[in-house]
């Protein structure tokens, strides 16, 4: 009769050829490597000096307090709570803010011009 293995016995692994490997961790650092440098790229197109940010001059920007929170960074609105003195911004999500800071801006100006 075959005895059953003794579950205290260790089981021994197969090692993966060396080549392998090194094809496995080659494919990695490419599939890894690849997008980043795509999106690096992607990123870098807009800091040419020779493009100028098109400026918004339209009169609905100029005079809509909703467009101009819009258009700035979540830094931006924060920075903007920050001296509009509202407490607790730090951890509002973008949609709160931008409420928070519009109704402040409304109540300030009196439904005026702009920030």
């Amino acid at each position: 009769m075959s005895s059953s293995p003794d579950p205290r016995q260790r089981r021994r692994l197969h090692p993966l050829p060396k080549g392998l490997v090194e094809l496995y961790g080659l494919i990695a650092v490419l599939v890894v490597l690849i997008p980043e440098w795509l999106a690096d790229g992607t990123l870098s197109l807009n800091d040419r000096p020779s493009r100028s940010a098109m400026p918004m001059t339209s009169r609905a920007w100029r005079t809509l307090p909703e467009l101009q929170l819009a258009s700035l960074s979540m830094c931006e609105l924060r920075q903007l709570a920050r001296d509009m003195h509202i407490w607790g911004f730090s951890s509002d999500p973008r949609d709160l803010l931008t409420e928070r800071l519009l109704k402040r801006v409304i109540r300030l100006n009196k439904g005026g011009d702009t920030l």
